[in-house]
Formats: C-alpha cells, sequence, structure tokens
C-alpha cells in the first residue's frame, strides 16, 4: 500500500488493508515485506515431516515497533501450533514442525496477532507425492507412408507430482536423445524418420521425471524395419481345381511398396455356420498362388489373407487382414443315409395305413449343396427305371396313405447335382419293452438335458421327441432326435426349446425288430414367477367360514410348474392369516372368522422361481349361518300358519268360540240391571227374607228356550185365565249384599236374534210373583198373572240389547 505522506498514521492506513485484503480466519495478507517464510523443501514425499520457520523484523512492520508480537501458523484453514522465539537483530522467530504431511498440494501461512485480529503476513506452497513410477509394455510399429515409429506405453500409478515424460532412442554408436515428448497427459507419441535409423539396431525407452526422482521403461532394442507394419495384400482370384474335388486355388497381389521384400502370408476362411476361422500357415512369397483341399461341396466360403517380413523377429506386426472375398465350391450328389422318425396309424376305410414320415436334413458334409426337395418312394430306385413317387416335397416331413401291409418305404435327397443313395425305413410296431424311467432338467435357457434308465435288453437307438404343451400336435416337425448310441442314458435338446414353457418329452427305445413303448415326462428349460394369479370368486359364506374358489392357470401364464397357492386374509383389526394350498386344488374354506366381519382376501400362484399376487377380494360374513337362518324362518313360518289355522277356525267353527270363550252376558250391565220402576211406590217389593237384601249381581243367566210361533210382547188369546205356576226362581239371594250365585233363563230364545235399540225404561203394571210353598213368603205382586210375563223385556246383556219374552209352562 502507498503511503499518502511522511506523517500519514499507521492506524489510518490499515482499515483500507482490511477491505483490500479480506482473507480467512487469519485476516487480510499483509504485505509489507517485513516477514519471510522459509521450509525445508517445497516438494516432500507424501506422509514424510516438514520444517518451517517465519521470522518478523519489527522495523519494518509499522505499527508493531512496540509490543509483543506473538505469531501463529495456518495450514490452508486449519490452525497449526508452532515455537517462537526472540532472534538476532530484534527479530522474532517462530518454528513449525509437521510430523506427517499427508497432503499432496497446501499453503502454508504465517500470521501475526495485530489489534486483537490475527493478520497473515508470509506463505509457503508446499507439494507432495510420490517418485515416478517406471512405465511398462512399451511397443513401437513402424509406419511404411512416413516412416515414422509410433510408440506406447502404460504410464503407471499416479505420482500426484508435476511429471515430465519423454521417449528416447540412441543408434548403435551415437548418444541417447529425445524422440518424442507425448502430448497432453497421453502415452504414446512419434519419433520423426530422421531419428531413426532403419535396418539397424536402436535402443528405445520411455524417461519419467519428478522433483522426487526419475523411472524409466524397458529398452527396446529393435530395427524400425522390423516392426513395420505392411499394408494387407489384395486377393484376386479364386477357383476349384480340378472340377469335383474339394481343392482349390487362390491368386493375390502385395502391396504397394513391399515388393521388394520377403514376406509371410496367413490365409483364413469359414463357411456362415462354422463358429471360428480356419487358418493356413506357412505361405511364402512376394506374390502368386496357393492351393487348399478339404473344402465343403457347394459351400460359401468367406476368405481373408494378411503378411509381414518373413525376415522380422518375432517383434514383427502383421497386416491388417484384407478385405473379405466370398466364393462358393461347386455341388455333388448328396451323401449319407437320413435320419428318419415316423408314427403310423390304420386309415378309416380301405384298408390303408396313414403314415407321418419326418426326417433331419442333412449335414452340410453330407448335402454337398443346397438340396432342392425329398422324394419317398416304396420302393428302390433300379437301373433304368423310377419308382412310383407317394411323396415329392421341400420340407422335411411328409403325410402319406399306403398299404395297410407296407413295412418299408425309402427317402431320398436331390440337389441341382444329382440324387442321393435311398434311406430305408421299416415301420416297425411299438410294441417293445419300455425305459425304467425319464426325467429333464435344464440344461440352458435353451437346452434341456434328458436322463434315462438303460432296459434290460439292448438297444439299437434311442428317439427323442418334445413337443410345447401350448402347440398343436404336429406343429413342431423338427422337435426331435435320434440318438445311435445305444449304450447312453443321457441326451441334450436343443432345437426350438424357449425359456418359460412347458414341454412334452417322449423317449422310444429302437430294439431289434420293434420299437420299445414311450415313457413321458415334462420339464421347463428356465421358470420365473407366473405371469397372472388366478380370481377368486366367492362360492359362500357364512358367520365364520367361507369358501373360495378359482380357475387353474393356464399354462401359457404359468411360466413354470405352480408348486402352491397361498390364500391371505385379513380384516381392519387383525393381523394377515395364510395358508398354503396344494395345486391340485382349485378351492379352500377359510375357517374361524368372526361373524359381521370385513375381510380381504388375495391369492397368490408360486413356483419355484417366485411368485405372484392376485386382486383383493372383499367380503363380509353373516351375522347366522344359512341353518340359523332356514330354522329362525322355518320357526316364523310355521307360527304364522298356525296363526292363520286358528284365525279361520275361529271364524268357521261356532262351537269351537263356545267352547273356548262361551258368549256369557253380564246381567249386571243389563238395562233391566240400571232401571229402577218409578210408578210403584205404593206396592214397594218384598222381600224373601227377614233380612234385607243388597243388590244384587248375576253371574249366570240361562236362557229357556220358548214355544214356537211366538212373538216376544204379544198375548197368546187361546191360554186360560187360570194363575200360572211359574217354575223354580231365577234369583237366588243368600243375604243381604252378597252376590246372586246364578239365574236361569229358560230356552234359547236369544240367540240369533238381531239387537234392538236401547229402550227407555218402562212401567210394569202387572208384575206378579208368588212363593215356592217354602215359607219364604209372597213378593207383594198382585195375586192374578197376566197371561203374559213381560220379565227382562229390555235386559240388556253384554253392553248390547237383546229382546227376550218369558212365557209361564
Amino acid at each position: 500500500m502507498a503511503r499518502r505522506g511522511a506523517g500519514t498514521p499507521f492506524l489510518l492506513q490499515f482499515p483500507l488493508l482490511l477491505l483490500l485484503h479480506l482473507g480467512g480466519e487469519c485476516g487480510p495478507s499483509w504485505t509489507l515485506g517485513c516477514a519471510s517464510v522459509d521450509v525445508g523443501s517445497p516438494t516432500v514425499p507424501l506422509g514424510s515431516a516438514v520444517t518451517a520457520s517465519c521470522t518478523i523484523q519489527r522495523d519494518l512492520c509499522r505499527g508493531l515497533e512496540q509490543g509483543k508480537v506473538r505469531i501463529s501458523w495456518m495450514l490452508d484453514n486449519k490452525l497449526v501450533a508452532g515455537s517462537q522465539r526472540q532472534g538476532p537483530g530484534g527479530t522474532e522467530v517462530s518454528n513449525l514442525t509437521l510430523p506427517r504431511f499427508n497432503h499432496t498440494r497446501a499453503r502454508l501461512w504465517c500470521c501475526v496477532e495485530w489489534n486483537g485480529t490475527k493478520q497473515r503476513v508470509g506463505m509457503a506452497e508446499i507439494r507432495a507425492g510420490y517418485p515416478p513410477a517406471k512405465p511398462l509394455n512399451l511397443s513401437c510399429v513402424l509406419s511404411l507412408g512416413d516412416y515414422g515409429l509410433t510408440c506406447q506405453w502404460e504410464q503407471g500409478t499416479d505420482s500426484h507430482l508435476p511429471t515430465s515424460v519423454v521417449l528416447k532412442c540412441a543408434g548403435s554408436r551415437g548418444q541417447a536423445v529425445t524422440g518424442c515428448t507425448p502430448q497432453g497427459g497421453h502415452s504414446h507419441c512419434t519419433v520423426p524418420r530422421q531419428l531413426l535409423q532403419l535396418y539397424r539396431q536402436m535402443e528405445i525407452w520411455v524417461s519419467a521425471t519428478n522433483a522426487l526422482g526419475t523411472a524409466e521403461s524397458e529398452h527396446l532394442s529393435i530395427d524400425p524395419m522390423d516392426v513395420a507394419k505392411l499394408d494387407p495384400p489384395t486377393l484376386q482370384s479364386i477357383q476349384s481345381i480340378p472340377f469335383q474335388t474339394d481343392c482349390i486355388a487362390l491368386a493375390w497381389d502385395v502391396a504397394r511398396g513391399t515388393e521388394h521384400m520377403e514376406l509371410q502370408c496367413e490365409l483364413r476362411y469359414r463357411a456362415p455356420e462354422d463358429p471360428a476361422w480356419a487358418l493356413v500357415t506357412g505361405i511364402i512369397g512376394r506374390a502368386g498362388t496357393a492351393q487348399r483341399c478339404g473344402f465343403l461341396f457347394g459351400t460359401q466360403y468367406h476368405f481373408q489373407m494378411r503378411c509381414r517380413r518373413s525376415s522380422a523377429s518375432a517383434l514383427a506386426y502383421w497386416s491388417e487382414w484384407s478385405p473379405g472375398r466370398n466364393y462358393t465350391t461347386h455341388e455333388k450328389a448328396p451323401t449319407g443315409k437320413l435320419d428318419a422318425w415316423w408314427g403310423a396309424q390304420p386309415a378309416g376305410t380301405g384298408g390303408r395305413l396313414e403314415v407321418q414320415l419326418r426326417w433331419k436334413a442333412p449335414r452340410q458334409r453330407e448335402a454337398n449343396g443346397r438340396v432342392l426337395g425329398y422324394r419317398v418312394t416304396l420302393s428302390p430306385r433300379r437301373r433304368g427305371r423310377d419308382p412310383p413317387t407317394i411323396c415329392n416335397t421341400t420340407h422335411i416331413q411328409c403325410n402319406f396313405s399306403v398299404p395297410a401291409g407296407t413295412r418299408r418305404v425309402y427317402l431320398s435327397a436331390y440337389n441341382a447335382a444329382g440324387e442321393s443313395a435311398p434311406t430305408e425305413i421299416v415301420l416297425l410296431e411299438r410294441k417293445g419293452q419300455p425305459l425304467a424311467g425319464l426325467r429333464a432338467v435344464p440344461g440352458g435357457e435353451h437346452s434341456l438335458w434328458v436322463h434315462w434308465e438303460a432296459p434290460l435288453a439292448p438297444v439299437i437307438a434311442y428317439v427323442l421327441e418334445w413337443q410345447r404343451v401350448t402347440a398343436e400336435p404336429g406343429h413342431c416337425s423338427a422337435c426331435w432326435q435320434m440318438e445311435r448310441d445305444g449304450a447312453a442314458t443321457t441326451a441334450l435338446i436343443q432345437d426350438g426349446i424357449e425359456p418359460f414353457q412347458p414341454y412334452n418329452i417322449s423317449l422310444y427305445p429302437l430294439y431289434e425288430g420293434t420299437v420299445g413303448v414311450p415313457v413321458h415326462t415334462t420339464a421347463y428349460s428356465h421358470q420365473k414367477a407366473p405371469s397372472h394369479a388366478p380370481k377368486l370368486h366367492l362360492r359362500r359364506i357364512s358367520k365364520s367360514e367361507a369358501e373360495l374358489c378359482w380357475e387353474p392357470l393356464p399354462v401359457e401364464m404359468q411360466n413354470g410348474f405352480i408348486t402352491s397357492y397361498t390364500i391371505f386374509w385379513a380384516n381392519s383389526i387383525a393381523s394377515v392369516a395364510s395358508a398354503t394350498v396344494n395345486p391340485s386344488l382349485s378351492s379352500f374354506v377359510i375357517r374361524g372368522l368372526k361373524p359381521s366381519t370385513l375381510y380381504k382376501v388375495h391369492i397368490m400362484a408360486s413356483t419355484a422361481a417366485g411368485g405372484t399376487n392376485g386382486t383383493s377380494l372383499t367380503l363380509v360374513t353373516t351375522v347366522l349361518d344359512d341353518t340359523e337362518i332356514q330354522f329362525l324362518f322355518l320357526t316364523l313360518g310355521l307360527v304364522f300358519v298356525l296363526l292363520m289355522v286358528l284365525l279361520v277356525c275361529f271364524q268357521k267353527n261356532e262351537r269351537m268360540k263356545e267352547q273356548l270363550w262361551p258368549s256369557v252376558p253380564d246381567p249386571a250391565n243389563s238395562s233391566l240391571g240400571k232401571w229402577v220402576p218409578a210408578a210403584v211406590p205404593q206396592e214397594p217389593l218384598q222381600v224373601l227374607a227377614a233380612r234385607e237384601p243388597g243388590p244384587a249381581a248375576i253371574s249366570t243367566v240361562t236362557v229357556l228356550e220358548g214355544e214356537p210361533g211366538k212373538q216376544p210382547g204379544k198375548e197368546h188369546p187361546a191360554l186360560p185365565a187360570a194363575p200360572l205356576a211359574l217354575p223354580r226362581p231365577y234369583v237366588r239371594q243368600e243375604g243381604p249384599g252378597e252376590p246372586v250365585q246364578y239365574a236361569r233363563v229358560g230356552g234359547a230364545g236369544y240367540r240369533g236374534q238381531r239387537l234392538l235399540p236401547e229402550p227407555g225404561p218402562r212401567f210394569y203394571e202387572n208384575l206378579w210373583g208368588r212363593g215356592d210353598g217354602d215359607g219364604a213368603g209372597d213378593w207383594g205382586f198382585p195375586e192374578e198373572p197376566p197371561a203374559t210375563f213381560p220379565l227382562l223385556q229390555g235386559l240388556r246383556i253384554g253392553g248390547a240389547e237383546e229382546l227376550h219374552e218369558y212365557r209361564a209352562d
């Protein structure tokens, strides 16, 4: 900071210094040159000790002339402790030792405390790392285009320090020179032509240097021409020699610029179906031709060629492979026998046999070209005569019918060059001894291993058939194979096998003169969890049980063998319960449920590879069981029927009504019981006993039958005037205030009579009565009774009025 004047106080300058040099915890940097920081070495091995010292000169640090100077250290932003002492000439010195420096790069700050704030006054940068690693795998190649030597290598581990890498080279009698320097941190560079000595040995190596040391790669001693990479040759022509043989001749030209060199070349070729190349080595010459035998007839091949200097060392490079050239060898009539398998069954009518014949296409070595078709005949071809053809097809199966007694057919293949010798096929009966056991295990996602037990009888061969379970029968004509080794007990199926699909496998043993009865099994090459789970259906439910059912999963969705079904159920308060069900079942009963409770249920279908959950089914248990509901409804029905029967009976049967509820009128409620005569005060009613009777209460009334033809309330004109003798008294009084035991009213004249309006009280003038001769006295009535005795004419019984007439007998 520039001073404004000689008399400007330092305290006025320092705030500006704070604004211009804001720093970390140690405050702003103080750059007045009053401090110096020295370190033992600015570059050290990683993990080693570091020493440093900071010297403060008071006279150069304005404001620090007076007072004590306190020195501290910061490693980047971390405070570290050091020692402080007074040095010569009024200086303050602080020493610092870091026993283990683990930073690849860091800044060490020296700070002083001024006015309560730590200020940075000096800094030193320290780097740590390792010596350079030795470069590895040095290799070089000479380009014949510009004759530059390009070398490459592996750098080795990082040293964490700036490293200088150069490629050095030296002639047989010269000093080492820098051939090239890699750019941008790469591990390759090119030595120009002027630094090379062709056809002479040179030493080439890589040197890496940093502050901690130097490392060199292994020295490579080569003639640059030995590592020259030539341009590839060119294939000119390919042809068969002579015709109808398996040999070919090739002609080629070398690359431009290599005509003067002795070359060593290689040829490679393969057919499209071959997994690897066939290699021909040891072809010597500048340019020319080569012959090669052992090729298949009627087969297309792809040819390539490459060369290098024949005098070069083992380090010499091959040229790139030449552009490919295709060539198809000439054809020849098919050779060998065809593997065939058949199935036969009687035809519906006509005494013929339906035959399904299948065969394997000949291998390329036997086909000798492209097979154009297959022919089936009933007899072999003879000289000058062609037998009749029953099947001619380009497929590898044929269905035809033959006479029922046919036991042999003949199969042959043909191409553009001719026809093969016929293969005899004997239609044997399948009645031989079957095998003891058969099983299949996965051999991979697209293969199955089949194992069986050999039978006791000698076996000529075995035939394996397999069919996808979901496919139609006969869908795969190639899904069979023949094992020619009769002693074999295993076979690998590889054709047409797909993962997650079930296959039915059948094995037929072939005996001498017969075919054994097949054995069968089912297998998967690879399994996974089912695609879907079955859908649950509720079959029935009660208060404690629920029966569930489901449809078995379709085979195409199983993706493996179903090992089990698991049912899960839970309500809102209970934990999930589960039960495992055998895969052969399609229903399950959940027991122990709570009445009138909502449950959620789902099913999981499992294979050996995992399980898949289905959708949830919600169900609610009932309050009562079905039997309890039926009993309740039955009981209510019986009660209802009984009530209806009783009601009908009561409505229709008067006798039953009288027996159960007899219609007894209450005399106390009759009009007579309430009526008191108002016009006979002079003739008071005499009592029959010495004591005064109390009010009478009639409890029983007996109605007597009257004479037929009589009308109530009318006098009979033919009756005599003599006094009539009354029957037994109809009122019996035991004493004053006691109730009447009974009263009898003769006849049943009240039955069926209609009700009359309630009459008013009526005065009876001729009311008469007499004693019964038992000394009870008379009633005080007139001695001569009237012809009619309208007693109880207005009697009200039971709240209803009925009209009754009582006459003397």
